[in-house]
């Protein structure tokens, strides 16, 4: 028991990096809530193309995160090493992959919007207006577009300062944006203080204000402090980066992007498939999703904290420690979202009443919720698990371990019992989601096994 167990100054240190994080992530998610909620009081149709948009949004967020993932692994080795000319180049790999990722989903959207969003629109059982959930997807898409960029730009910027110790300024920054975004929300979707109500296309222009507003006080406190971030100095004069520091980081985050790409698309086709059951699954799960967003910032913290630390105690080449602590987050990890579940499985009854739709989307919200708060532990343990594994650099194994078992049993599994059987939706749902117990018995041998325990901030 003594080896899962940290004394109070390893909780300390682990929080003084997850909570920031939780707190940046979990005011983000939150103010999505209510973002949603408001959304959600103009109707069912309006609520469900926005949630489809939002769907390619999230596949958007995901692959900056894959884009900078290797960059990121090394930026934190680097920093354990104390070679800062090394993090600088580890910041511009992550601005110009960003700035070509962001090109690509822009011209993807642009140019196929409308299909992307149809795939998700079928008839049920409880009907719904199609071509109104289409008109209202397309309007929301067409405003978020301009926020893409400083989108992308924040990412390199906060990524880089948590990294390197200074996560309480990318998290006074996202609270800033969110009560921006939360603001305007209200009054450009409702038209309150003489605005005009816009609906749809309220929501999405408070969203992309906020994301300008977190880029410059993120941008502009980095460059202001430069003592603080020293990386920073210089980092725009050219964007030269040395081979053997592009070549390792490409080595280390190409398969982390190609995995990142995989499993965002892969939500997307699970999405798609719960979506063949009707209109009223679409929103259904879009509650739940909502909910279940604001809870999940815990085991995603948690595990954004492993690979941060864990990643600077293999720079700094002391390997045993790496892992003795990193079994005690992983415990400490698992604790978190036992509790995390309870509380989400106690509200599920409650949270679906907010929205103004019919009992049918209330009543599967509800049963949704309940099963990601019995997952929730689940969850915790195979987020830690692929953190730990990513701040050793093996993310060959981790490209196995996430999106291949995502795409080679999960997605295989709900596509044929949403299309050829008469399953109903919420045990599909549930099926979907017990398919990660398999990940942690495949997740607890690897990280047993130990062959993430290596130092590569050392020079070759």
């Amino acid at each position: 028991m003594s080896r899962l167990i940290g004394d109070r100054s390893f909780y300390k240190r682990v929080l003084l990096v997850a909570v920031p994080i939780m707190i940046q992530n979990g005011i983000t998610n939150f103010v999505s809530m209510l973002d949603n909620i408001m959304v959600g009081q103009i109707g069912t149709e309006p609520m469900s193309g926005v949630a489809i948009v939002n769907q390619f949004m999230f596949v958007f967020f995901i692959c900056l995160i894959g884009a900078t993932a290797g960059a990121g692994i090394m930026g934190a080795q680097y920093y354990g090493s104390g070679n800062n000319d090394g993090v600088r180049y580890a910041f511009r790999f992550k601005v110009l992959s960003c700035l070509a990722i962001t090109a690509v989903c822009m011209f993807v959207m642009m140019n196929f919007g409308d299909s992307l969003i149809s795939a998700f629109l079928h008839e049920g059982e409880g009907g719904g207006d199609l071509a109104a959930t289409l008109s209202f997807g397309r309007q929301y898409m067409k405003v978020m577009y301009i926020g893409m960029i400083p989108f992308a730009l924040t990412q390199a910027y906060s990524s880089t300062l948590r990294e390197t110790g200074q996560t309480v300024v990318p998290m006074a920054a996202g609270i800033s944006a969110v009560c921006v975004n939360l603001f305007f929300n209200y009054v450009l979707i409702f038209g309150k203080f003489g605005a005009p109500a816009l609906g749809v296309v309220g929501a999405a222009a408070a969203t992309t204000l906020s994301r300008f507003v977190e880029l410059a006080l993120v941008a502009g406190w980095s460059h202001k402090n430069k003592a603080e971030n020293p990386f920073i100095e210089g980092v725009y004069r050219n964007f030269k980066i040395p081979g053997a520091v592009a070549t390792k980081i490409i080595r280390v985050g190409a398969p982390l992007l190609i995995n990142e790409v995989l499993w965002a698309l892969g939500v997307s086709m699970l999405a798609q498939c719960y979506s063949v059951r009707g209109l009223d699954v679409v929103a259904a799960v879009n509650i739940s999703n909502t909910l279940s967003n604001v809870f999940n910032v815990v085991f995603i913290s948690m595990g954004n904290a492993t690979g941060i630390i864990i990643g600077q105690i293999l720079g700094s080449g002391d390997l045993k420690r790496a892992r003795d602590e990193d079994t005690k987050m992983i415990a400490f990890s698992i604790f978190c979202c036992i509790a995390t579940g309870l509380i989400m499985f106690c509200i599920a009854p409650l949270f679906p009443q907010i929205y103004n739709t019919s009992e049918t989307v209330r009543a599967l919200a509800e049963s949704f919720i309940r099963i990601v708060g019995l997952c929730m532990p689940i969850y915790g343990f195979v987020n830690a698990a692929y953190f730990t594994l990513r701040s050793g650099g093996k993310t060959v194994i981790t490209f196995l371990f996430d999106s291949g078992f995502m795409w080679v049993f999960s997605i295989p599994v709900v596509f044929c019992l949403s299309r050829f059987t008469a399953m109903p939706i919420v045990p599909i749902y549930l099926t979907s989601q017990l398919t990660d117990f398999v990940k942690c018995i495949i997740g607890f041998v690897l990280v047993k096994k130990g062959s993430w325990l290596q130092n590569m901030a050392v020079e070759e």
